[in-house]
Formats: structure tokens, sequence, C-alpha cells
């Protein structure tokens, strides 16, 4: 229950990201600096934290034994997460991009062949490729429908155009950051804690954000006050807050693909904190949830539920089933 628990407040300081990302688009900002200051601004703060806990020269040892490892893996799961992420800003509304992002619960568990598990047995551990779990991903989808279900009024306002430049990126972003998570995990092999696998991964993704920042500043000159001030916002809030604790979530369910995909559907909540956090922060001209809204939301809550169910179910069952 604990990586679940960790999983809902993570979504809460994800939200967030969706947001600003919004607000700072609507202000006139460009979607290259609300990358790339994110990541800038999280280096000093996760600095202090790994510092802190002398944990500095550790992480520094294990970034040097598969510096391209590191580098790969950091910039698929950081740089083509979130920069298609801010790119949907300048096209869709933060609700949009927030539901489309849902879409990751189907993606982690298409990943999940790509991985293997550990399966604790009565003969000890023993390591077992991933399937794709379609009985779970078929409950998923009552997740993703009470997304549409919610969005369905707001959705038929946008262009094609809109739509597609809304959604697209943010569905590579949704294989990017699973993708990029669970390599560095394998990477790590436990031997790095959250913080530090946080911030190894910031700075061997910095590479790709110097690269945009160049163009950002070529393209779109610097950022101004307003967008620095609320993308240092989502650094701490998003960038250090929500990924230390989503990471920790995963952390604590590694090397279980079923456990791992439970803890990702629980970033569902975001959609419904985005939804709240535009009306309330944004003066958004959208109505209040409607009937059809407020049950795609219960939707989700049950749709969440059921898959969690579920996968422990799974789980115990392949014990047994390895174990005779």
């Amino acid at each position: 229950m604990r990586p679940i628990i960790l999983g809902i407040f993570a979504a809460f300081f994800f939200a967030i990201t969706f947001i600003l990302n919004r607000s700072m688009d609507l202000a006139g900002g460009s979607w290259v600096w609300s990358a790339t200051l994110r990541y800038f601004f999280m280096v000093p703060f996760l600095l202090l934290i790994v510092i802190g806990r002398k944990n500095f020269k550790q992480l520094l040892l294990e970034m040097k034994k598969r510096p391209g490892a590191w580098l790969l893996w950091s910039t698929i799961g950081f740089g083509f997460f979130y920069g298609p992420i801010c790119f949907s800003a300048a096209y869709a509304p933060g609700w949009l991009i927030a539901a489309t992002w849902q879409i990751t619960i189907i993606s982690g568990s298409m990943l999940a062949p790509l991985f293997y598990e550990t399966v604790i047995t009565e003969k000890g551990p023993i390591q077992l490729r991933g399937q794709i779990p379609f009985k779970g991903l078929g409950i998923s989808l009552i997740i993703l429908v009470g997304i549409i279900l919610m969005q369905f009024d707001q959705a038929n306002r946008l262009s094609l155009i809109s739509i597609f430049l809304g959604v697209c990126p943010v569905i590579i972003a949704s294989f990017a950051y699973p993708l990029g998570n669970r390599k560095m995990m394998e990477v790590c092999g436990g031997r790095l804690d959250v913080f530090q696998r946080v911030l190894g991964m910031t700075l061997a993704s910095l590479p790709f954000w110097i690269v945009l920042s160049i163009y950002g500043l070529i393209h779109d000159g610097p950022p101004s006050l307003g967008q620095t001030t609320q993308s240092g916002l989502v650094a701490i809030s998003s960038g250090v807050i929500a990924t230390v604790l989503f990471f920790q979530a995963t952390d604590l369910v590694r090397g279980d693909m079923q456990k791992l995909a439970s803890v990702e559907a629980t970033q569902s909540m975001e959609v419904l904190f985005a939804v709240i956090g535009e009306l309330l922060l944004l003066n958004s001209d959208s109505d209040m949830p409607s009937t059809l809204s407020w049950s795609g939301m219960v939707l989700v809550m049950i749709g969440m539920v059921l898959h969690s169910h579920f996968s422990n179910k799974i789980v115990k069952r392949k014990i047994q089933n390895v174990s005779a």
C-alpha cells in the first residue's frame, strides 16, 4: 500500500507541471525554456540533498562505471520525456496533456518484455522475462475510459492540428519515461538511493538540455523573469519532490513488473489534480465538471483500485505456479 500512496502524492506534485507549463505558454514563454530551466534548477537542490547525505562520491563512482548507459537512459527518461511534454503545452491545455499522459499506464505495461522480474519462490529468487499483463491492461482501460469521459466536451472544441501536436508528443513521452526509469534501475542495481539516482539522471541528461537551451536562445531569446520563476517552482514541486516520491515508489517494487504497473497507474490522479488546478489557478473558461466528468473521475478511482488488487493476485498466483 505504501508505494501506491507515494505514487498518489507524486501525481499531485506532477500535476503542477501541466498547470504551470500551460500558464507559461499563455504568457508567451517558450516551451524550450520551460523544459530546460526545470532541469537546470533541479541540479543545485539535488546536490544539496545528496551531498548532505554524504552520498555524492558513491554516485560519481557508479556513473564512471557505465557512463554511456547513464547518458543514454537519462536522456531518454528525462529528455525525451519532458521535452515533448513542454512542447505539447504550446498546442493543448494542461488538462488534455495530463489526460493523454495517462496512456503511460498502457505504455509501461507494453514495455514489460524488455525487462526481467524477480520472483521469490521456495527454491529462492529466480529471474523471469516480463510478460505483457493483458488482463491487467484491460483493467487499465477503465481508467482511460474515465479520463475520456471527463474531457469529452472540451476535446470537441479543439482543432485537429492542436490535438495532433498536443497529443502525439505526449505519447512519445509516455514510453520514454518508464523506459528510461526502468533501465536506470537495472543499471543501478539497487546500489543507489532514490536521491542519488535522480541526481545522476539529471546530471547525465544535462548535455541534452544544454543543446536544447542553445537552440532556445537563438530561436526565442532569453527567458522572462516570470517564466524563470515558474520554472523554478516546477523544478522543486515536480522535478524534485514528485520525481523523488515516484522513484521511491518504483524502487519499493523494483523487479516486479505487475506491482510496478500498479504504481505507474497511480499517475492517473494527475488528471484530477490538473483539472482542479486549471479551474482554480488559471481562471479557466471551462465549466466546472459536469455529471459526465464526475462519472469519469469515479471510473478512474475504481480502475486504480481494481488494477492494484488484480496485480497483487497475479503476483501470488505466479509465485505458486513457479514453486510448483
